[in-house]
This record gives C-alpha cells, sequence and structure tokens, in this order.
C-alpha cells in the first residue's frame, strides 16, 4: 500500500507513450489539417465546423471555439471526468507503464501501489463473468424470476451487467485460484471472506450487480437475498478494500457520467433496480449510494461530472430552462425513513452550487415500483414533479406539529426558521419566510424576525466552514474556479491579437512556429531575437516563458523534442499564459509541408527581426529628438546606436535579396 502521489517521472512517462491521436480518435473523427496536425469536431461544446485541433508530435490538443485545451492526461480527465491520479492510473494500464507513488501529505488517502490495483481490478472482471454465466443456470431459476417480476428484460439484464452467485462456499475462490490468485489476494479483494477453516465465498445464493468506478472498471459488487434460508441482510455489499470505498462509489455513475455532462443533471435514486428503472425509462442521468447514505465524497464526485463550480451559472439559464449549474434531484419513498433521507440530504445540499430538488412519490411507489405499476412515463413524470429540497425540508418540519393551535405554530416556527436560515442562496430566504408566514397562519414580521435570529445564530463558524473550497483538487487537475467559486475567464488569442493587427500577426505566427517545429528553424536567427522581440504584450508574455525555460537553442538544434520543450515551457508558465501557450501549439500555419514550414519560419523570424528593429530605431530617434545638442556625447551615442540599427537593417534586406 503507498500513500501520496505518483513520481513525477512516471508521470512524463506516461505523456511519452500515449497516442494523443489514438486516445482522442476514440471519441472524436480526426481528418488532417495541415503539417502534424489534425481537426474533428470538438467534444466538450456542440459545434459545426470544426475547430478541435491536435498536434500528436506535440501531444497537445486545443479547441478554438470553447478555448479547451491540454495534454492526453488532462483530455482523458476531462472526456472521462477523472481526477488527475486516475488519468494517469488509466492511461498507464493502456500503455503498460509501471507506476510508483511517493510518500505525500496525507490528503490524497491510502492507494494501492499500480500492480496491486491491477490485479484487484482483473480478480473482479473474472469473477463478474463467471457470475453473469452463472445467472443462466438452472440453479439461478429464483434470480432470474426476481428480475422478470420487475420488468427486466434480457438486454437490461447484459446491459447493467447482472449476474448471480451460486450458494456453494468455494465456487469464487476455487476459480480465482484456479488462475493463480493467492489467498491474500482473495481476502483482499473483498470477494472472499476470512473464516476459522479458510476463506470462503462472500456472495452465495444471491443476485449480485457488478459495482463499476467511473471509467467502468468493476471495483465491487452488491448482491440482494433470495433464499429463505439466507439468514444474511438484504442487501450484502463488497466490504471497504483497497479499490472499493463506499463513501466515494456511486452505482450507475459509469453508464450515467455522459448523460449527467450534457444535460448539467443528476438524479439520486435509493438502490439498484430503481437505478436500472430510470435508466430504462429514460432517465439516463440516475445514480444511486452503495450501501452508504448520499455524502459529502459522493457530492464531490457529482460536481465534477457536472462541472459543478460556477456560482453564478444558477442565475442564467439554458434554452431548456434550467439553470446552468444544473440539478440534483433526489428521490426517496414517502414513507418516515424516505423524509429523514431527503433531510440529511439538505443538509448536503450546501456543498453543492447545482440547484438541488426532491421528488417524492405520493403513494410511496419508489421508482423501479412505479415503472412496473404505471410504465415508463410514470418515472419521468416523477422526476419532473420535482419541488425544492428546501421546501420539502420546511414542510416536512411543519408537518409533525398541529398548527390549529398558537403553541403549535411557535413549535412549527422554530423547527422551520432554521432550515429557512441554511437556504444556500441568501436572495430566496425573504421569500421563503414569507412563504412559511403563509403556512403557518403567522405575520411575515414575526418569521422574518425568526429567520433572522436562526441565522445569526449559526455562528460565524459555520459561515466559515461553508465558505472553504469545495473541491480539493491540485491545481490544474480539477475544476477551475476563484476563491469565490465563480469560474476564471481564460485568456484567448482573439482577445488579446486582433486579426486586423498584422504585426500582431506576424507576432503570433513566430511563436507557434518556434513551439511546434523549433528543429526547422535557423539557430542564428533564434538566437539574435532580442529579449523584447514583441510588441503585443501577452505575446511578449509568452515570449518570457519561453526564454525562461532556457532550452529553446537545443530545441532549435534538434537536441530536445518539440514536445519535451513544450512541457518545460507549460511547467513554468503561469495560469494567465499556459492558456494562451497551448493554444499557440495547436495554431495552424500556412504551410504545406515542412519545407513550406521552413520557409515560412525563416520569413516570420526575419519579418519579427524586422519589427524589432524598427522599433528600436523610433526609440532612438525620439530619445534623440529630446537630447540637448550641447550634451555632445550622448548625442553622438544615440547618433552611433542609430547607425547600428540601419546597418543591421540593411543587412538583413541584403540576405533576404
Amino acid at each position: 500500500m503507498a500513500r501520496g502521489l505518483i513520481r513525477r517521472a512516471d508521470v512524463d512517462l506516461v505523456r511519452e507513450r500515449s497516442r494523443l491521436d489514438e486516445v482522442v480518435s476514440e471519441h472524436v473523427t480526426l481528418r488532417p489539417a495541415g503539417i502534424g496536425s489534425m481537426k474533428g469536431l470538438c467534444p466538450f461544446h456542440d459545434e459545426k465546423t470544426p475547430s478541435f485541433n491536435i498536434r500528436p508530435q506535440l501531444g497537445h490538443w486545443h479547441c478554438f471555439g470553447c478555448g479547451e485545451g491540454g495534454d492526453v492526461i488532462s483530455f482523458v480527465q476531462k472526456i472521462n471526468h477523472l481526477s488527475f491520479v486516475e488519468a494517469v492510473e488509466l492511461l498507464a494500464g493502456r500503455y503498460g507503464v509501471q507506476l510508483h507513488y511517493e510518500e505525500g501529505d496525507g490528503k490524497g488517502g491510502d492507494r494501492p501501489d499500480f500492480g496491486t490495483r491491477r490485479r484487484l481490478l482483473d480478480a473482479h472482471a473474472i469473477v463478474e463473468e463467471f457470475y453473469r454465466e452463472q445467472l443462466s443456470t438452472p440453479a439461478a431459476e429464483v434470480g432470474r424470476r426476481f428480475l422478470t417480476e420487475r420488468g427486466f428484460d434480457q438486454a437490461a439484464v447484459e446491459r447493467f451487467g447482472v449476474g448471480f452467485a451460486p450458494e456453494g462456499w468455494d465456487a469464487v475462490t476455487s476459480l480465482l485460484r484456479s488462475r493463480g490468485f493467492t489467498e491474500p489476494e482473495l481476502t483482499a479483494s473483498g470477494l472472499a471472506s476470512q473464516g476459522q477453516r479458510g476463506v470462503y465465498d462472500r456472495f452465495r445464493g444471491r443476485l449480485v450487480w457488478p459495482i463499476r468506478d467511473i471509467t467502468g472498471s468493476t471495483i465491487g459488487f452488491g448482491a440482494r437475498r433470495l433464499l429463505e434460508n439466507d439468514q444474511g441482510p438484504k442487501y450484502l455489499n463488497t466490504p471497504e478494500t483497497a479499490i472499493y470505498h463506499k463513501s466515494s462509489v456511486l452505482y450507475g455513475l459509469d453508464l450515467a457520467r455522459k448523460e449527467i455532462a450534457s444535460q448539467h443533471r443528476v438524479v439520486v435514486v435509493e438502490g439498484y433496480t430503481d437505478v436500472m428503472a430510470a435508466h430504462l425509462a429514460g432517465v439516463g442521468t440516475a445514480v444511486a449510494s452503495c450501501g452508504t447514505a448520499f455524502g459529502a465524497e459522493h457530492v464531490k464526485i457529482v460536481r465534477r461530472v457536472m462541472g459543478d463550480s460556477n456560482r453564478s451559472a444558477g442565475l442564467r439559464l439554458n434554452t431548456d430552462g434550467r439553470g446552468l449549474a444544473g440539478e440534483v434531484i433526489f428521490t426517496f419513498d414517502g414513507d418516515a425513513a424516505g423524509q429523514k433521507a431527503a433531510l440529511r440530504a439538505f443538509e448536503e445540499d450546501q456543498r453543492f452550487v447545482a440547484q438541488t430538488f426532491v421528488a417524492v412519490e405520493p403513494s410511496g411507489m419508489d421508482p423501479c415500483d412505479l415503472r412496473i405499476a404505471q410504465g415508463d412515463q410514470a418515472v419521468r413524470d416523477l422526476i419532473e414533479s420535482r419541488r425544492p429540497l428546501f421546501e420539502f425540508a420546511i414542510r416536512t418540519a411543519i408537518s409533525q406539529v398541529d398548527l390549529d393551535t398558537v403553541e403549535g405554530q411557535v413549535t412549527a416556527l422554530r423547527m422551520a426558521a432554521p432550515v429557512v436560515a441554511r437556504i444556500r442562496d441568501r436572495a430566496m430566504r425573504p421569500e421563503y419566510a414569507r412563504r412559511l408566514a403563509g403556512w403557518l397562519g403567522m405575520e411575515e414580521r414575526t418569521v422574518l424576525r425568526a429567520v433572522h435570529d436562526a441565522a445569526r445564530a449559526e455562528g460565524s463558524g459555520r459561515r466559515r466552514a461553508q465558505e472553504e473550497p469545495l473541491l480539493e483538487e491540485r491545481p490544474g487537475e480539477g475544476v477551475d474556479g476563484g476563491e469565490d467559486g465563480s469560474s476564471l475567464p481564460i485568456p484567448r488569442l482573439a482577445d488579446v491579437v486582433s486579426p486586423r493587427d498584422p504585426v500582431g500577426q506576424v507576432e503570433k505566427q513566430s511563436l507557434a512556429a518556434m513551439v511546434q517545429a523549433p528543429q526547422l528553424l535557423d539557430p542564428e536567427k533564434v538566437a539574435a531575437l532580442p529579449d523584447d522581440s514583441f510588441h503585443v504584450p501577452a505575446l511578449q508574455g509568452v515570449w518570457d516563458v519561453m526564454l525562461a525555460a532556457g532550452t529553446l537553442l537545443d530545441a532549435v538544434a534538434g537536441e530536445l523534442a518539440p514536445a519535451r520543450y513544450l512541457e518545460q515551457v507549460l511547467e513554468i508558465a503561469g495560469e494567465t499564459v499556459r492558456p494562451l501557450i497551448v493554444e499557440i501549439a495547436n495554431l495552424d500555419l500556412p504551410a504545406r509541408d515542412e519545407e513550406g514550414l521552413r520557409r515560412l519560419g525563416d520569413s516570420l523570424l526575419d519579418r519579427l527581426t524586422e519589427l524589432s528593429i524598427t522599433r528600436e530605431y523610433s526609440v532612438l530617434k525620439q530619445r534623440l529628438q529630446r537630447t540637448d545638442p550641447a550634451d555632445a556625447e550622448r548625442y553622438q551615442e544615440i547618433m552611433t546606436r542609430l547607425g547600428q540599427v540601419q546597418a543591421r537593417r540593411r543587412a538583413l534586406h541584403a540576405r533576404e535579396e
């Protein structure tokens, strides 16, 4: 077991071995778009004209439409909604890189070393296939009948990978032993339990659902009791293991993540069959927690998939009227336990930027039962009948007392005022306070005062806790956001270089040539460029970083690969400069082949040098005009420098001819 971050050298090796074009082409249809460049429709926003560019040689991608960009790791992060570590591990497994973990600061939690994780995942893949095969055996008749009675046909069973664990005590343990797994590995996987006489199968005589991580890898199982002689719990899940942590797992997320990301909506249901029923009914954003209440870690996962980071987004609407921050909809049974779960969800509501709702079927049916009784449309209607979670919490609180008495009204006010006071959006508090006054039959002033007092009673400590960052992500590895949670604007070349500015266009293309193909440029011309070669401030900032990397001439000489030079530049670039560098690295240049790119590079460097000489000459002329001719020494010094600048210009023109 290792703790902390992946070793830096291993991350670099993953970047080096990963084929960007291969990874991207699984999600985007790419076509050639110039020297070393490919283009396609961006997978991160809707567009009709391709603006998504990749440069496999540099290992970088950029969309000129939405401004997103990065390397192969960031692409896998964004397309699969993974953390940085998860993306690196996924690519390492694909391209055969052995990862090593270093001691961290303790925030990352325990993680298995890569070899151990791979073994555990392999064991689960083997057992999942075994369980699925067992579902078709005569012994699994009770399991098939259970599924059929709940409206799940063979296609649904295969879609969700449902299987059957036979009654024997050693079916799984014998299978895994035959595949070379050791007894310690069997217990570490959670697939077997330790008894006085050795290990035995954890799941026996049960219907089983594979529980997968966001990438689709099976990391555990949930099992439902079927037999009368089974004295165990109704549902039995995989215990905590190196790869399965129930507080950070959501059943169905692997199937729902794309729709959650596109719709900015997630529906949280209570069980495996509810997830299946919801998806089959057309609610493809449904997920469920596994053997535990929906908690803080689940919130982090959902926020990452939804892109729930911009606090102002809830004030802006999509074409369907939903807030851009999205919606989180909880479904609960209508009984007391369901109400308690809803109130518990209200506590987690403060962690979301998205608007939170609750959908409760009046007769108390869950989505699975509702689908059986009334069909798919009824499930969809249930979700659309959602109401704000805090309204549900308020009404639940006051429903417990007799509002026909003064004592009941006062008691209800004392119960409900703190709920209103905890509504995250302060602008909504007065309106819900007024509604509460109507529900209680009390004066608005009295209710508003009670809510105000309850808010003050929460204390400054609670307010500070709510203002802390909501996601623990390393820079560049999670949701971008300022201290207030709002997304920072991404600098764009179009914002800093006008298409009507010929000087800016030359400077932009010159930087692109030096980043994309430094080995094709004249070393003397690059070395002769002064430190202040650029007129556009933002591009000068990019040039400063390129010089600060200290290896540009190595890349020009062919001693350093362009992709490695770009990595070194991005490593030291600040947050405002890095997006511009990525965009420059993916900029299309007007050249058809390497020879054309070589000629273009020479021409751009000559033009850049001439512009620099012209600016220097203009500055010296102005300085000369301000100099008193009586100061002969100073006057002569400027005249000499003007002559030198003129000589450089003549030499440049002669070389061009």
